[in-house]
């Protein structure tokens, strides 16, 4: 029988895993108080109901030559399809990191992670500005990152399972 409301447990698992994703399972039970059986039956649970959504490394955009990350605002022509054509096109190319539907002065922001200013050039033009609603793009170059992918704050939780 699922339970009502998430817990300060589940609250702690999470909180974890944000900034440790390869704790074992074992040190996960030990650092939240739990069995390791308990912890392993919770963290499942949180992944089936898609609060844990997944795992991944973080890499060093630098150490892999992709030091420039430039910020995109993109205004489109609007139709019924306009959003799904620019959203399916943007998801294709590998230097794009982040895509958000924004309200405001534009309609899409966009993260690219590329090499250069001559990759980020034909990023723009061969392949972004090629996408047919795409009417505007405005760039923002990044100097420096200070915050990036921080932990989601879970001082709100916990909330009720839908």
């Amino acid at each position: 029988m699922p339970r009502p409301l998430y817990d300060r447990i589940d609250r702690a698992i999470l909180d974890h895993l944000q900034r440790h994703g390869r704790t074992p399972n074992v040190d996960l039970a030990d650092a939240v108080r739990l069995s390791p059986s308990s912890c392993l039956r919770r963290t499942k649970a949180l992944e089936e109901d898609g609060v844990l959504a997944g795992y991944r490394a973080d890499l060093d955009r630098e150490r892999l030559g992709l030091g420039l990350t430039v910020f995109l605002s993109l205004k489109v022509e609007h139709s019924r399809t306009t959003s799904q054509v620019v959203e399916d096109a943007l998801k294709a190319i590998e230097h794009v990191v982040a895509c958000h539907v924004v309200s405001g002065d534009a309609d899409f922001f966009v993260e690219l992670a590329v090499p250069d200013l001559r990759t980020f050039e034909k990023v723009l033009t061969d392949q972004i500005l090629a996408i047919g609603p795409i009417r505007d793009a405005r760039s923002t170059f990044c100097i420096r990152t200070v915050i990036d992918r921080g932990p989601l704050p879970l001082n709100s939780w916990p909330a009720p399972r839908a």
